[in-house]
């Protein structure tokens, strides 16, 4: 069964490097939330032959032949037919009613799709090709709306990684809302864009707290089974990779609750906006019996001047930021100085070099005069003689 996905490639780019090249903006939607690859044309091609590998078999469309003698980069007809080869290309694979090249690791690692696991013991078992449960779970983290992880804990170690990455994923789109909602000027715009980033801070909360049962979970029945018998799950990894994962889960839910508190100081400071508008509004329609309108005093940090870095630290965290920024600097400052130090050390070696090569030219010449003084008496001594 085909995965509910759509692909297109709607946009081409060029790189900044020397020589350009192009570049392929892929597009994946999924039912529930959406995200975009770059890809260069050489990424295709060692796709397709690692794919052709895998399933020995080619694709049902073929990938769009090199040119040697064009350049996509100055070249705009080429670089719209390589495109839409490219996109026919993917969809192809995608929309086929075989499904070996969508099962294939270079598929799914391709488009930075989770891997389906090992379908073995469902063929042994008279499957056939369908996924196994380990594959269709992962399945339904990937493209499903997010409900497993509250029906149940997530104690299975692949499906556990691919879960902890639809949840950064969730996180990122949050805050990819959040940073829209500042730049929106519309009041409904900043609405939407904030019950999208809710949205996503839900299924990222929902996620952890599935991810972190399930670590409880394998980690007390490997405990209460000391004949060995929790082997399976996460009882098959080590303790270093448990408390690994528990610190991965202790930063995400710091981003999470940092990325909510944001939401709401965003709210908090839209109702106040619209209480003070409300109050002016008032005041230049009625009037006001105190000599004019009091402007509200500015405090606190303006989110509108917020970076990236900056967006959801407090003030504490920015002086801390800005700490680390200044001994970076200092270490580069330190790098950069020895650095010159080692430019002056060799500037001295060259000129000590050329000094030494100026002193064996000064002997040459010398040996060159001596020798021509020479030749000169020989050719007087041979027009004496003849």
């Amino acid at each position: 069964m085909a995965p509910s996905l759509e692909i297109s490639i709607p946009t081409t780019t060029t790189s900044t490097t020397n020589p350009p090249y192009t570049i392929y903006n892929i597009t994946l939607r999924l039912p529930l939330r959406s995200f975009a690859l770059s890809k260069r044309y050489s990424d295709f091609t060692t796709f397709h032959a690692t794919l052709t590998t895998q399933t020995t078999a080619p694709p049902p469309r073929p990938l769009p032949p090199k040119s040697w003698l064009k350049n996509t980069v100055s070249n705009t007809d080429l670089r719209e037919s390589r495109r839409m080869g490219l996109e026919s290309y993917l969809r192809a694979i995608n929309e086929s009613d075989d499904p070996q090249w969508r099962n294939s690791p270079a598929w799914r690692a391709f488009l930075n799709l989770p891997s389906l696991g090992n379908s073995s013991a469902n063929n042994e078992n008279g499957a056939g090709s369908g996924f196994s449960a380990t594959s269709a779970r992962l399945h339904a983290a990937a493209t499903g709306p997010g409900l497993l992880a509250g029906s149940e804990p997530i104690t299975d170690p692949t499906l556990w990684l691919d879960c902890y990455r639809d949840m950064k994923a969730q996180l990122h789109d949050a805050r990819l809302h959040l940073t829209r909602r500042d730049q929106e000027t519309t009041p409904q715009r900043q609405h939407e864009s904030s019950a999208r980033a809710k949205s996503a801070l839900v299924r990222a909360g929902t996620l952890i707290t599935a991810l972190e049962e399930g670590l409880s979970k394998r980690l007390s029945e490997t405990t209460s089974n000391s004949d060995g018998r929790g082997s399976s799950g996460m009882g098959s990894l080590g303790e270093g990779e448990i408390r690994r994962r528990k610190d991965l889960l202790i930063n995400a839910r710091k981003e999470r609750d940092g990325l909510e508190d944001l939401l709401n100081a965003m709210a908090a400071k839209s109702r106040v906006d619209s209480a003070v508008a409300s109050i002016q509004d008032k005041q230049a329609l009625v009037g006001s019996t105190s000599g004019g309108p009091r402007k509200p005093t500015k405090s606190g940090r303006v989110l509108g001047k917020e970076t990236e870095r900056t967006r959801e630290l407090d003030n504490q965290g920015v002086l801390q930021l800005q700490r680390d920024t200044m001994e970076q600097q200092d270490l580069s400052v330190g790098e950069l100085l020895k650095i010159v130090r080692r430019q002056k050390e060799l500037g001295i070696q060259i000129n000590e070099e050329l000094e030494i090569q100026n002193e064996l030219l000064r002997l040459v010449d010398e040996d060159t005069d001596r020798v021509e003084k020479k030749v000169e008496i020989g050719k007087r001594r041979l027009g004496k003689i003849s």
